[in-house]
């Protein structure tokens, strides 16, 4: 199968890894390039508790090089979807699969409104994952992929095979809208609070004050989804959040580590998604909204790139 890998940041050049340990044909794509040079001419090294490795793959700046490809994997931060997928067109063919896996709300209908009437899939993932340096990554933790048809009835049950058997765990949902707002949940209720705190996930369950954030933010998100008629995909929002927390307890959140790398946060795409819901569905979101600005605060005090 020909992969591309839009956005090989952390995460993504860590799926491309996986998959490319297969009969795959993987190429990642990022204008980063002395991540790409990296990549081609000593290979992606990987480190994992106390192992290094070196996986050998393709790396370009950009796809215009690239021919038509079987599936193309979506990672790119939520802000440069549109940019990031207008100059894709060379890779799709009448076949071919979109499947983002991208943190937030509104990537797979930003693909939609720039592609047009594209076979698109949509899910999450729970791997975790930091880049240390230019063609380097740091493993942070395995998780589940659970990905499911977004724009037509096109069928995943095969490509969550091609990832299952490279070693990404992957099962198939007919609820995307659910699992997306279930990730998002997740995310707000952890990222924006350890980039404030500059703090590890782990760190947040462990304190009383950022406990009773996590709580409020959780909730208000929950609300607004009941407005909405989400059927979220767990009983207790509020648990299964604490739950992630404590097994990433080591992670740096994908928030923190753009701070940390003085870029811009998706900090619009999660917590800013569930505020502009709460104004359309008329639920209140205070908590959400006064971490939103902290963050951004914080985004003003840097000089960011995207």
């Amino acid at each position: 199968m020909n992969i591309a890998i839009l956005g090989a940041g952390a995460i993504g050049s860590f799926i491309g890894a996986r998959l490319s340990v297969g009969l795959n044909n993987v190429t990642l794509i990022n204008r980063w390039a002395e991540h790409i040079d990296n990549i081609n001419n000593y290979g992606l090294k990987i480190d994992q508790g106390n192992n290094t490795t070196f996986v050998k793959i393709k790396g370009v700046t950009s796809s215009e090089t690239l021919g038509i490809q079987d599936l193309v994997i979506v990672m790119v931060k939520s802000y440069q979807t549109e940019e990031a997928v207008a100059n894709i067109k060379n890779l799709l063919g009448p076949d071919t699969r979109i499947l983002t896996l991208q943190n937030g709300l509104g990537n797979a209908e930003q693909i939609i409104k720039t592609l047009g009437n594209v076979k698109l899939l949509a899910g999450t993932t729970a791997h975790g994952s930091a880049i240390i340096g230019p063609g380097h990554i740091k493993y942070g933790g395995s998780g589940e992929t659970v990905i499911g048809p977004f724009s037509g009835p096109w069928f995943a049950e095969d490509i969550a095979t091609v990832l299952s058997s490279c070693g990404l765990i992957t099962r198939v949902t007919n609820d995307v809208t659910g699992l997306l707002w279930g990730k998002v949940l997740i995310n707000a209720g952890i990222n924006a609070l350890t980039a404030i705190c500059g703090v590890n996930n782990g760190w947040l369950i462990e304190r009383e004050e950022t406990l009773s954030l996590m709580k409020s933010l959780v909730n208000e998100g929950v609300a607004v989804a009941k407005r909405l008629k989400i059927t979220l995909p767990y009983d207790n929002p509020l648990e299964k959040v604490i739950s992630v927390a404590r097994a990433t307890g080591e992670n740096r959140s994908s928030m923190l580590q753009d701070l940390d790398h003085r870029k811009k946060t998706e900090i619009d795409y999660i917590n800013g998604a569930i505020i502009n819901a709460g104004i359309k569905t008329g639920i209140p979101t205070p908590c959400n909204n006064t971490i939103t600005l902290l963050v951004k605060a914080l985004e003003s005090k840097y000089c960011l790139i995207s």
